[in-house]
């Protein structure tokens, strides 16, 4: 086994979230290292893989590669069998642009509601920007879902790296209570019906971490039970 990912804690890491779900559905085999974002030797730990000194991290041999996105191309590039973008041309270049546009938008969404899986469902008030991410968000997945997903339950019909991107804004709308359409919701409910899905939710469970940045009802943190 070549591949070994590093990744941050289940519970609260998006970024280590997007590559690991995407080669575990998959079937794409790797090793992986969890470091506690909190950990006090966190950027020296990392930083002997990535010069950014973040997570996610892969590393094949003597390749690294960082970024969630750019680690999901590289191993979409060794594993084209998994079929992790669309073979058909314009379905593949509406995938990439919107997991390009989750890689780099939706700050709001992103610093009101931070990911974190063990926290049980409720609702914040939400700002009128995050609102907007959410809408924007939702408009995305009804799109592909009526203009590329008659092949199965998943954005472009098959779980690929669309899916994969999104995949931290899921749970984010299920710990939320975040209130979708019909739509959003059976695609919110197939990826969480996933095996990959499953098994990092229970690892997050059981995870002894807490970081206070991360927790928005600090100083309490209320858990589901693992």
């Amino acid at each position: 086994m070549s591949l070994h990912l590093v990744i941050g804690n289940k519970n609260y890491s998006s970024w280590s979230f997007r590559p690991w779900i995407a080669m575990t559905v998959a079937g794409i085999p790797f090793e992986e290292t969890v470091v506690s974002l909190g950990d006090p030797d966190f950027k020296a730990t990392v930083s002997a893989h990535s010069g950014t000194g973040k997570v996610p991290v892969l590393i094949d041999g003597d390749v690294r590669v960082w970024e969630s996105l750019a680690i999901i191309e590289y191993v979409a590039d060794q594993h084209p069998e998994a079929g992790l973008w669309p073979a058909d041309r314009v379905a593949r270049a509406h995938a990439r642009a919107i997991a390009t546009e989750m890689h780099a938008g939706f700050a709001a969404l992103r610093k009101a509601l931070p990911m974190n899986f063990w926290r049980p469902p409720k609702r914040p008030v939400l700002a009128d920007d995050v609102m907007r991410d959410i809408a924007r968000i939702e408009a995305i997945w009804r799109d592909c879902r009526k203009r590329f997903g008659a092949g199965g339950p998943f954005l472009l019909g098959t779980f690929g790296a669309a899916d994969a991107m999104y995949a931290p804004v899921v749970s984010r709308f299920f710990t939320y209570a975040i209130e979708v359409g019909p739509d959003a919701k059976a695609y919110m409910q197939a990826v969480a019906a996933l095996p990959a899905w499953t098994a990092w939710r229970d690892a997050a469970l059981r995870e002894p971490w807490v970081l206070p940045q991360d927790e928005p009802d600090w100083p309490e943190v209320p858990r589901l039970p693992a």
